[in-house]
């Protein structure tokens, strides 16, 4: 006799294959193995011989059930979950500041432009002593998130000691709803070039690259350089989104392929943009992933501009989200993408700890590869739409290899221990208010004009070896020029912001600053619509 299928199952069944989210979705599985995990469970829960967390005990299962699947098919808990999905939206609940916790002191770091605590008065460097009357010193990041964090329209009271007036202000701050950009910075650089820093594909993140460009062109951009560099990827539509803003037609962006043709789909250049004339450079590295790589991997398909930097991180798995009754989620891998060409752009991931080791491991030497002519057995070879040789299933590798520089051991230590930053924001509360007089405002004239002279160099160096930093005077004396730049940044972003920020690291950003005599050849390419 035939077993009878409620239509229930087949109404679940069907919202699977048609890509409906459902809370609580539960796959069908055989009646023994369902049986089998269920007897397992209550046995182990029921018999053992200390009490146990069911809850714990369900989470440790599914992460079992995961383990052998592929890197990214994952389980997410509640609370990782809702920080994620923040993530994706672009927006939170709170008062809007970035902080760094100094000497078990939260210090404001910078006010979010256009939040709550700018529109109050908290400015960079103010110390937050009390929270709701209570000291607030000694609390770890994620206690200061869950204290500050809250439903828009409540507020929480703040003391705050500002070291440029030598005393404590109480502020009260109404919580509201705090944009995430995605776009981190958009600057022209050295009059004509847009400069557009991408952190992640989030719900917004076309939005903001299209206002971002509009801001540019109005203001003189002539061409463009998009970073990508350790943008970890996100929402694949807004990939194929920022994708079509640069290729023109109807032509293919990325497709997928799944074990189910239900998960089959291609996306397709849908409107012609001004942008899609612009001479472009994509700035790549091995922490470019997923939506990042389906970026570069169609612009360099098209021919439409050069991909510079190391080559991409190698994730082509497309997960689909599936969320669990207490607000847990399962993210499992339906699909892989395509390039254009049909490059299947995932690494091998059979051993995962060499998945991510590779990563770190990978070296990578300078040489121009336009042509993807150098010999690897190893790679599978495709061809652009105009004929140029490029390689798959190993992430997209660029144009031109520009390796980043090694940072040296005295280097590397002071960014461990925080020492830029710690100087310089002892330095600000020495000098904020006199630098905000002598400047004005005026971004230029500080990028121009400011320094830091050879005394307060002198007192970075012992400020450094009074924080068990070892280094020696031949050391300082090779990265002096480097430090002495960062400490700069550090100081154009209390002013300036992210705009002050970039502006200066930008100088002394190798790969960016060898990109830059490309965009001739980027103008070149036959797939640039220019010619």
């Amino acid at each position: 006799m035939k077993k009878v299928i409620p239509a229930v199952v087949i109404s679940i069944l069907l919202g699977f294959f048609l890509g409906v989210k459902l809370d609580g979705l539960l796959f069908p599985l055989k009646d023994a193995q369902l049986d089998k995990f269920e007897k397992a469970y209550r046995y182990t829960n029921f018999f053992y011989v200390d009490s146990l967390d069911e809850k714990k005990l369900v989470d440790n299962a599914i992460e079992g059930m995961l383990k052998d699947l592929d890197p990214h098919s994952v389980y997410i808990n509640p609370e990782e979950f809702s920080f994620e999905e923040e993530e994706m939206r672009g927006n939170f609940e709170g008062i809007g500041i970035e902080f760094q916790i100094l000497k078990d002191t939260i210090v404001v770091v910078s006010p979010i432009t256009g939040g709550p605590s700018e529109s109050v008065g908290i400015l960079s460097g103010d110390r937050i002593i009390k929270v709701e009357g209570n000291d607030a010193t000694g609390l770890t990041n994620d206690e200061v998130i869950k204290l500050l964090r809250g439903k828009k329209g409540t507020s929480v009271k703040v003391t705050v000691f500002r070291p440029s007036i030598n005393s404590n202000i109480d502020f009260t701050i109404v919580r509201d709803r705090i944009n995430l950009n995605s776009v981190d910075v958009s600057l022209l650089y050295e009059g004509n070039i847009g400069y557009i820093n991408l952190t992640r594909f989030s719900e917004t993140s076309a939005r903001e690259v299209i206002e971002a460009l509009n801001r540019l062109k109005e203001e003189g951009m002539e061409k463009l350089v998009l970073d990508l560099r350790n943008n970890p990827g996100g929402l694949l539509t807004q990939a194929f989104n920022i994708a079509d803003l640069f290729i023109d037609s109807t032509k293919m962006i990325v497709y997928t392929k799944g074990r189910y043709s239900e998960f089959d789909e291609e996306f397709r250049a849908r409107r012609d943009y001004p942008f899609e004339k612009l001479p472009l450079i994509i700035l790549v590295n091995r922490g470019s992933a997923s939506a990042s790589e389906i970026v570069a991997g169609a612009v360099q398909d098209w021919d439409r501009g050069l991909i510079i930097g190391e080559t991409t991180f190698g994730k082509g798995l497309v997960q689909r989200q599936f969320v669990l009754p207490d607000n847990s989620a399962l993210r499992i891998t339906v699909s892989k993408y395509y390039t254009p060409s049909g490059r299947e752009i995932q690494r091998n991931y059979e051993n995962k700890d060499e998945y991510y080791r590779e990563i770190h491991d990978r070296e990578e030497t300078d040489s121009v590869n336009i042509n993807h002519s150098y010999e690897d057995s190893s790679a599978v070879i495709y061809h652009t739409k105009h004929g140029r040789k490029v390689f798959g299933g190993g992430g997209i590798t660029p144009d031109i290899i520009i390796d980043a520089e090694k940072s040296s051991d005295f280097l590397v230590e002071l960014r461990k221990n925080n020492i830029y930053y710690r100087f310089a924001r002892k330095f600000l509360d020495d000098n904020g208010e006199k630098l905000r007089k002598t400047y004005s405002g005026d971004m230029n004239k500080f990028l121009k004009n400011f320094e830091f002279n050879s005394n307060e160099i002198n007192e970075f160096q012992r400020f450094a070896k009074n924080n068990n930093i070892k280094f020696s005077s031949t050391e300082f004396q090779r990265d002096g020029k480097f430090v002495a730049t960062i400490l700069k940044a550090f100081v154009a972003r209390d002013l300036y912001k992210e705009k002050g920020w970039y502006s200066v690291l930008l100088s002394i950003d190798r790969q960016f600053q060898n990109a830059l005599p490309y965009f001739e050849e980027a103008e070149k390419l036959p797939g640039f619509y220019g010619n």
